[in-house]
């Protein structure tokens, strides 16, 4: 289906078409006439599904007869991502999305001086981007008001809850207005976090896409089973032979990962690390120098890979197995996207084999031993 026959007005038509986007993907199929209705939405869907675009295009579209070119603008939209990378990725998508409107929008995270942000507020802005902790603190500061907010999206909630963001979300609830509009969307939907949905939607539409047992069957997955300690020879190696120019690795923990990065470099392969004790900075710039090819590998933990969106990535690495099935699937889904091949290969010691099994059983086959 075009973004025509969904009803979205020329402006944001026109801007889409500049990105390369001419059709919707399933959950904009489902999520944008839903959202044009002023419904509430409990949306499963996983990164690369095209989400951010199924709830931004429709509150876009409902904002602009609503504008008042003045300085004066309070926000009316307020979007809450658990880690500042998706934040800023929803935000850059907003600024696509609206090129060619006179919307005005933020994105706020912690890390950083709140100056600059700060000053972005008292200008005036209709679409607030933040994390749920740079919020609480911007509110408690009485800098910013959520009074005006019409529409609210909650994304990758179950990160946020994971992440330990509940509270600080909750206390964000009590100073939006209730009769709002709110978007809910999840990766996954444990029990827990369709409870908390039901306590803050309104007789919501249920949008859902792609199961997360399942990944792009355009992704070749494959398993090397090999000694713990010769992990990094075996990455070398592969890198070299399959003669890959970029990939994206991930370890289970922060300590592996600047690791992984120090012997990487021994060897003559450029590589960074993006995890959750790296600034701000060095984060966004192992992150552009990656999707600019300035480097070859960049190690990620998971929770720092959120909103990790690279067009066109060929290879995912799995140098750790992850504990839990479904981060796998989340992992390979970075590669293969929008009909693409993609390689996946995973590395297995034996103390991994039972998380090995466990993805297994989740995603329904054997992965090809490599």
């Amino acid at each position: 289906m075009t973004f025509e026959q969904l009803g979205l007005i020329d402006s944001i038509q026109k801007a889409l078409r500049e990105v390369g986007f001419s059709t919707a993907t399933s959950i904009q199929e489902q999520a944008i006439p839903i959202i044009l209705q002023g419904r509430d939405i409990i949306g499963c869907a996983q990164t690369g599904t095209g989400k951010t675009a199924a709830f931004a295009l429709p509150i876009l579209q409902s904002l602009l007869p609503t504008l008042q070119d003045n300085n004066h603008r309070k926000p009316q939209v307020l979007v809450l991502a658990p880690t500042r990378e998706l934040a800023i990725q929803i935000d850059q998508n907003i600024a696509l999305y609206a090129k060619y409107t006179s919307l005005r929008h933020a994105v706020i995270f912690g890390g950083v001086s709140q100056v600059k942000q700060v000053e972005q507020l008292r200008r005036g802005v209709d679409i607030i981007v933040a994390t749920p902790g740079r919020l609480l603190d911007l509110l408690n500061q009485k800098i910013i008001t959520l009074q005006k907010v019409k529409h609210l999206v909650l994304d990758e909630a179950d990160t946020m809850l994971d992440m330990g963001f509940i509270h600080d979300i909750k206390k964000i609830l009590k100073q939006v207005p209730t009769t709002r509009q709110t978007l809910f969307f999840s990766a996954t939907m444990p029990p827990a976090i369709r409870t908390f949905a039901n306590t803050i939607l309104q007789n919501p539409a249920e949008v859902s896409v792609t199961p997360v047992s399942s990944a792009a069957p355009t992704i070749k997955q494959s398993v090397y089973f090999i000694d713990k300690k010769k992990k990094t020879e075996l990455l070398v190696r592969v890198f070299n032979e399959q003669a890959i120019q970029q990939s994206l690795v991930f370890t289970r923990t922060k300590h592996g990962a600047d690791r992984l990065v120090k012997n990487l470099k021994k060897q003559g392969i450029s590589a960074a690390a993006i995890h959750g004790n790296k600034s701000q900075n060095a984060r966004q710039k192992a992150l552009a120098d990656f999707q600019n090819g300035r480097i070859n590998i960049l190690v990620a933990t998971d929770i720092a890979s959120r909103g990790i969106d690279i067009a066109d990535l060929p290879h995912v690495i799995n140098y750790d197995l992850p504990a839990d099935s479904e981060t796998y699937v989340h992992r390979i889904g970075r590669t293969g996207r929008a009909g693409k091949e993609g390689v996946a290969l995973s590395f297995c010691c034996e103390e991994e084999r039972t998380n090995l099994k466990n993805i297994q059983k989740l995603i329904g086959f054997q992965l090809a031993i490599a």
